[in-house]
């Protein structure tokens, strides 16, 4: 595909950029879009994964088909399979008429699933299904239906990780994952910051009728550093609030950072690997580092001890060995001992009893054997949650840091339902 192939896209679709990464991505869009193949967009949020799942239906000979985006992770559980696969009248309570399900309307045409890494287990097992033959069966039905309906999905999670966790099928990541497409960060797209900034603040201009504003040269460097983990959304949400706060149409380093959130940590690289997405840690993954190599650190200095009462002849060895643990740690010399007590001093090694050493055993295994597991450590705090708002999912889930439909899945998961 030529340049001016990518640009026409890009106008056509009102995408800024010209990153490499960007234009990559485009490109298989568009080459894809002439298939029936299946679709998986990764990326991380508000880079504007929807953008592409529009390129591959309005290239594709479905576009005159009905086009519909399901937001997997803003439906209830309870509903998402009538939602998608349609229901019959009183198959449940509510079910006062028959529905068309999102797959029945979009035959012929494309269904964009997107946070599909929140779809239920049992929801994921029919939409197997419905890749694989073009088959479903409407929420209290026992007639099997036909659907040619195209599905591009979209995530913000690593399904590798979700697989391993249980929470994703195996075999339906690599239906989707038929041809994957990962659109880039806009930390990792360069200049193409700027450019969005420039045309977000036309935009507020047009929009209401004011001058828009300029960044300065130290301004527009100091943008570019920042991290942006809320990605094209974020960049947005910025350009208004200087647009409108800002008296000057002249905006230096000192009045930009005020509206960049903890400038100073997020202009930190972030931690990489080899996820389809990149993760930064947040205050919480930080503290909970920090606890865990302590604990870990007790309990080597526990062992240590353990071996200096064992085997008390061995200590420069046992200390050398984490000179960490041991910081400003000077051993005596012979000198010294020397020195400090009469002529022909002997030094006497105290042996403790078999005794003693069977009870600093027993201590250690004891807190050795401490139960570290992180799905414990979860479950507690869920439970100090609840127990704080009185029962308030809502406000224990914000407390918690995750969303209400991920408190109740957890609440199901360690059979705490009940609180």
């Amino acid at each position: 595909m030529t340049p001016q192939e990518i640009q026409s896209i890009k106008q056509r679709f009102s995408i800024i950029g010209n990153s490499p990464q960007l234009n990559y991505a485009i490109q298989v869009a568009a080459q894809v879009a002439s298939t029936n193949m299946t679709v998986l967009i990764a990326g991380e949020s508000g880079t504007g994964k929807e953008s592409f799942s529009k390129i591959i239906h309005q290239m594709s000979s479905r576009k005159h088909g009905q086009f519909i985006a399901v937001n997997c992770g803003a439906i209830p559980e309870g509903t998402i399979d009538s939602e998608l696969f349609g229901h019959e009248k009183g198959s449940f309570t509510g079910a006062s008429d028959a529905r068309k399900g999102y797959f029945e309307v979009t035959d012929g045409g494309t269904i964009f699933l997107d946070e599909i890494g929140e779809m239920p287990l049992g929801t994921q097992a029919r939409l197997l299904r419905i890749l694989e033959n073009g088959e479903y069966i409407r929420v209290g039905s026992s007639k099997v239906q036909k659907t040619d309906a195209r599905v591009v999905a979209a995530t913000n999670v690593n399904l590798i990780k979700a697989i391993q966790e249980k929470r994703f099928r195996e075999d339906l990541y690599y239906r989707l994952n038929t041809v994957p497409i990962l659109v880039p960060s806009l930390r990792d797209r360069g200049e193409d910051v700027y450019l969005l900034f420039r045309k977000f603040a036309s935009d507020f201009s047009d929009k209401y009728k004011v001058d828009p504003i300029k960044l300065t040269r130290e301004a527009q460097e100091t943008l570019s550093k920042y991290r942006f983990p809320g990605n094209i959304r974020q960049l947005k949400n910025i350009v208004d609030q200087v647009s409108l706060l800002e008296i000057s149409r002249d905006v230096g380093v000192q009045e930009l950072v005020k509206y960049l959130p903890d400038y100073q940590t997020t202009s930190l690289p972030s931690r990489l690997g080899n996820d389809q997405t990149a993760e930064s840690f947040t205050d919480k993954e930080l503290i909970f580092k920090f606890l865990f190599d302590m604990k870990r650190d007790l309990n080597d200095l526990k062992g240590m001890v353990l071996e200096l009462v064992k085997n008390p002849a061995d200590v420069e060895q046992i200390i050398s060995s984490r000179p960490d643990l041991f910081v400003n740690v000077e051993l005596p010399t012979q000198k010294r001992i020397e020195a400090a007590h009469p002529a022909n001093f002997e030094p006497q090694l105290i042996q403790p009893s078999n005794n003693e050493i069977s009870k600093i055993e027993d201590v250690s295994h004891v807190e050795e054997e401490e139960n570290l597991s992180i799905i414990v450590k979860e479950k507690e705090l869920i439970i100090k949650a609840l127990k704080k708002y009185n029962g308030k999912r809502k406000l224990a889930a914000d407390d918690l840091g995750i969303s209400e439909r991920t408190l109740y899945r957890k609440l199901k998961e360690y059979d705490l339902e009940h609180l």
